[in-house]
């Protein structure tokens, strides 16, 4: 597999309608497509209208694999990009307080 950039913007209005979402993307991801994708983690981020998108990191077989997974789990898939290589500064602080 390889590793996929994958920006949803505007997908969300409040952090609990994301944590729903969350539940089932990752539901759909374990259960369902197992052999095909796997979420390693999100980005949350505040969008201009204020909001919610994430940029999400995800292994995956392939980008028709990233879209069915978002279409099966009621997603924006608005951008995937193939990663090409990570660069580590700092590992990441402890998760924003909301």
């Amino acid at each position: 597999m390889k590793l996929y950039a994958i920006r949803r913007p505007m997908g969300w209005k409040t952090p609990e309608d994301l944590g729903e979402a969350a539940k089932l993307s990752a539901r759909v991801g374990d259960e369902e497509m197992s052999s095909d994708i796997r979420w390693i983690r999100s980005y949350v981020v505040i969008e201009a209208n204020g909001s919610l998108g994430t940029i999400c990191i995800y292994q995956a077989s392939s980008p028709e694999k990233i879209r069915e997974h978002a279409e099966r789990a009621g997603l924006p898939a608005t951008e995937i990009w193939e990663v090409a290589d990570t660069v580590i500064v700092r590992e990441d602080p402890v998760a924003a307080a909301a």
